[in-house]
């Protein structure tokens, strides 16, 4: 999984439009709420095969497209 798997489903499924690229802030920025949060999560755990433990959801870890990218290859 990638950046761009991330913001192809932020705007194909959660229907964001405004721009973003991989390093856009999501949640620190109001971009996306904590429910968009759970759907992202929730992509993250079935593309990528993996459980994400609540302790793992953080800003450091979950608030950019590139961020998220690098946890799961982290998790890998």
């Amino acid at each position: 999984m990638n950046s761009q798997d991330l913001i192809d489903f932020l705007r194909n499924e959660l229907n964001v439009e405004a721009p973003i690229d991989p390093g856009t802030l999501l949640f620190s920025t109001g971009l996306l709420d904590s429910v968009a949060m759970l759907n992202v999560i929730g992509f993250v755990e079935e593309r990528a095969k993996i459980e994400v433990p609540a302790s793992d959801v953080t800003l450091e870890n979950f608030d950019t497209p590139e961020r998220i990218a690098t946890y799961v290859d982290a998790r890998r």
